[in-house]
């Protein structure tokens, strides 16, 4: 699913709650309703994942979810799913495209973002427009150059099928559909998407260790940039003290298994913004030009890179990173070197093993996973 465009919010805004019922979330479901609750078994090396209290997990409406997360219907045309736009294989980004084409053909000025561990986020898209995964599910639907439908018509065609009406009753004790319950269902299928089986995370527990490129690419990724020594001058005030590192850590952070910090950064990818980015949404000068920051889990799976896949490689990335960027107005201050005559001045060797540690967080398991892929037309259990 492409990411919804500035231009077109508040239209889609207008549709996004036609169809839907007053959701209270003291009333799961009617007396005597009693789904099957859902186990999330959750890797020794991530922290707890706070679970909706009006949208509790259960096996039914996981179940439900996933069917609609590869069900076409949910487009105009009946040609494009959730999955469209977030294959598995790719980590649930967009077959390596760096824009999405919606039903119409319209191309979409965003890349794709990958599905992983999103039940430990706190805001959703790149400008982090939707603060639950419930809110954001629902948006591409309405997108005119996504899947350029409405609420009301995906629930009447879902409404006429003929399984889905007894998966709806069976995860929320009601076979009248809406769209409130589906999105519940899509955020339930989401939240089981975790990742936490790749080399990274077997070294974390003890079952497996680095090779010596990988590791020191990990000390990479959490040094400070800049010669060993070398005092640095934040922008906006501060210093640190250089460590010959990579600086990936401060956005990117390890400690909690996410590789993200949830927040928004203005990583010196522009001079002057064409996409405002988080200050699209706020309205806040001090957010122009600032992205929420992806996960790397998967990263080399997940290319292209940045907000509108402008990079085609990691060596990209890395590159970026190491010339500093470009200086603007809000760039973040752990962006220390965008002045063009200082870079953090990896060489070729600490390049190839900071490559090497990113590809350590790519989990097979997680993109093969039988419970994420398409489970075919809807069936009953």
């Amino acid at each position: 699913m492409m990411k919804f465009q500035p231009l077109v919010a508040l239209s889609a805004m207008l549709l996004l709650w036609t169809g839907c019922k007053p959701d209270d979330p003291e009333q799961p479901g009617p007396a005597g309703f009693s789904p099957t609750p859902y186990e999330l078994e959750l890797p020794s090396n991530l922290p707890p994942m706070t679970i909706p209290a009006n949208n509790p997990m259960t096996v039914e409406g996981v179940r439900l979810g996933r069917f609609l997360f590869y069900d076409e219907r949910l487009s105009l045309d009946s040609t494009q799913s959730c999955a469209s736009c977030h294959a598995p294989a790719f980590a649930f980004t967009d077959d390596g495209n760096q824009f999405s084409t919606g039903i119409d053909g319209s191309v979409g000025t965003r890349n794709s973002m990958a599905l992983i561990n999103l039940g430990w986020g706190t805001s959703f898209f790149w400008d982090g427009r939707s603060s639950t995964l419930e809110q954001q599910v629902l948006e591409p639907v309405v997108n005119p150059i996504e899947m350029h439908e409405q609420w009301p018509h995906v629930v009447a065609k879902l409404q006429a099928d003929a399984v889905y009406p007894t998966l709806f009753e069976q995860a929320f004790g009601t076979a009248t559909i809406d769209s409130l319950n589906a999105a519940k269902a899509l955020a339930q299928f989401l939240r089981t998407m975790i990742s936490a089986n790749s080399k990274y995370d077997k070294v974390q527990r003890g079952e497996a260790a680095f090779t010596p490129d990988e590791a020191e690419g990990f000390f990479l990724f959490q040094a400070e940039g800049g010669a060993v020594g070398q005092v640095i001058f934040l922008p906006g005030g501060g210093q640190v003290v250089g460590q010959g590192g990579a600086d990936c850590f401060h956005c990117h952070t390890p400690a909690a298994g996410l590789f993200t910090d949830e927040q928004f950064h203005n990583n010196g990818v522009d001079s002057q913004f064409t996409d405002l980015g988080r200050g699209g949404v706020t309205g806040d000068p001090f957010d122009m030009g600032r992205f929420k920051t992806p996960t790397l889990r998967n990263i080399a799976l997940s290319g292209p890179y940045m907000h509108d896949g402008r990079f085609a490689t990691l060596q990209e990335v890395i590159e970026h990173y190491n010339e500093g960027g470009h200086a603007s107005s809000t760039v973040d201050p752990f962006m220390k070197f965008t002045d063009p005559d200082q870079t953090m001045e990896l060489t070729p060797l600490k390049k190839q093993q900071l490559l090497a540690f990113l590809n350590a967080l790519t989990d097979q398991d997680f993109v093969t996973n039988s419970d994420f892929q398409d489970p075919g037309a809807p069936t009953l259990p």
